[in-house]
């Protein structure tokens, strides 16, 4: 199944589901001179739905996480630092408003670093990763063993901050 685009119904699911089976799998990146890359993703974070606290859809539905609220299958990006885009993939159903954070792809550590390396901007947003010809994700070797963790720099998120949806390996 190497080099297979993952298909829509792979994201219609529980966010606690697809982070970790996202490891492992290869991101593929087409860019904007021909060239295709692709990274073996090595570490995800889950966010999951309005009740996170550590989720940018907690705020509620706002333009910059209407995206999170569609059907799966589609890129979340936002700015930080006014630098780094992030990279999200958005799981669920329509209404769910979740995505995987992608924190690491092999030789990328940091999520400031991979949306650097793929070099990522606001017309990413609401890119759907099923037919995109500029970054999707193929299947790829399942990591061998999975560790698990708390999430990073969501200190402000109370209980929150203390679930273990930080994916690696």
């Amino acid at each position: 199944m190497m080099n297979t685009r993952l298909p829509a119904d792979f994201y219609l699911r529980d966010v606690l589901e697809v982070a970790p089976e996202l490891l492992g799998k290869m991101l593929v990146r087409r860019f904007d001179d021909g060239r295709i890359e692709r990274y073996r993703i090595t570490e995800t974070e889950a966010y999951r739905d309005i009740e996170d606290l550590a989720c940018h859809a907690s705020k509620g539905r706002t333009p910059r996480t209407e995206i999170m609220f569609q059907e799966g299958g589609t890129i979340y990006v936002y700015l930080i630092y006014g630098q780094y885009w992030m990279l999200n993939l958005v799981t669920g159903f329509e209404g769910d408003a979740s995505a995987v954070l992608i924190r690491g792809i092999e030789g990328f550590s940091g999520p400031g670093r991979v949306g650097r390396e793929l070099q990522l901007d606001r017309s990413f947003y609401g890119e759907n990763l099923i037919n995109s010809s500029r970054l999707w994700i193929e299947d790829g070797a399942p990591a061998v063993e999975i560790q698990i963790s708390k999430r990073i720099g969501i200190d402000y998120s109370g209980e929150w901050k203390d679930k273990l949806w930080r994916f690696f390996g």
